[in-house]
């Protein structure tokens, strides 16, 4: 299985937001999409989503900034995963050429079955298990700010 683009820029920077340090100023989204090397437009459409689904905060103006908010930091990484890559097949039976074997077929079901235990792999981690060392010192280095 492999993960859309989007959902790998999500969860990046849900792993970003998970260490910033209590004190410093919010990260924005233009910080953000610097750190992971991505169009901002791409950064704001996963912010977004995120905020869609309750992971993150965002705030305009002055002091403003994007926060992890309580449930991001104890959601896990499945439900994540299944919510930003939505409800969709493995493969698609059903399109403008319908398959010929979907009848009678027991290949959908294994690829069902395949894409949920992926998820349930991905279910008992969380975004702070993700953020455990070595990891998020890597993920501070990239967008420290001088000391004011």
């Amino acid at each position: 299985m492999r993960l859309t683009k989007f959902t790998d820029l999500a969860l990046r920077s849900v792993m970003r937001l998970a260490v910033v340090r209590d004190g410093d100023d919010p990260l924005t989204t233009r910080e953000v999409a610097d750190a992971m090397g991505v169009p901002y437009t791409h950064a704001a459409k996963a912010v977004t989503r995120l905020q869609h689904l309750g992971v993150v905060e965002a705030r305009r103006g002055r002091g403003g900034g994007l926060a992890l908010t309580a449930l991001g930091r104890r959601s896990s990484v499945g439900w994540l995963v299944r919510e930003l890559e939505g409800k969709g097949e493995v493969v698609e039976c059903e399109g403008d050429v319908p398959c010929p074997l979907r009848a009678a077929c027991r290949l959908r079901g294994a690829l069902r079955a395949a894409q949920e235990a992926f998820y349930a792999t991905l279910d008992p981690l969380t975004v702070a298990d993700l953020v455990a060392s070595p990891t998020g010192p890597v993920l501070i280095a990239l967008t420290d700010r001088p000391s004011a």
